[in-house]
């Protein structure tokens, strides 16, 4: 296995964990999963963003041992998740608050992790082509929402998507 150090393995347990529990809330707690409509939720992302994320990681991957290629899968896969949710939020049209602030940290954090980047390059000299693409990818995957949220916030009225 890959160890970084403790504060790293703690907070991708956590991560992980934390991930499982919103699923778990959305999919089967009430009153949350209430306004789960699996009809609706129709993108085919097996169709999609899983042989997507393994062409991606076809060409673009840091080593050729496992855990590497599976690590490369995972930023790629990270890249086009968020996909299904910007279409739900485009069939909907109107966002609500909480929905739009959730996605827009979401891409925001993607954008602070770029600049996370940069330093780490001028100042210890480490780049890596997995992590930097995956990144411009997912960063211009959320770009048009994050527009459309800078928006609503410069109007005072809620976030309103186009078709």
């Amino acid at each position: 296995m890959y160890f970084v150090s403790f504060y790293n393995t703690i907070m991708k347990i956590s991560f992980i964990g934390c991930t499982i529990y919103i699923i778990y809330l959305m999919r089967f707690k009430k009153p949350y999963c209430l306004s789960y409509d699996p009809l609706a939720d129709d993108f085919p992302y097996v169709k999609y963003l899983l042989p997507g994320a393994l062409i991606a990681t076809i060409f673009v991957h840091t080593e050729t041992k496992a855990f590497e290629i599976i690590w490369s899968y995972t930023i790629w896969l990270e890249a086009g998740a968020i996909i299904p949710q910007l279409r739900m939020l485009t069939k909907i049209k109107d966002v609500e608050n909480i929905t739009g602030n959730y996605v827009a940290a979401l891409g925001l954090y993607r954008f602070f992790y770029i600049l996370n980047w940069i330093y780490r390059y001028f100042v210890e000299g480490y780049f890596c082509w997995t992590s930097t693409l995956g990144g411009i990818v997912q960063t211009i995957v959320y770009g048009d929402f994050l527009y459309y949220f800078m928006q609503s916030l410069k109007s005072g009225k809620g976030i309103h998507l186009p078709v």
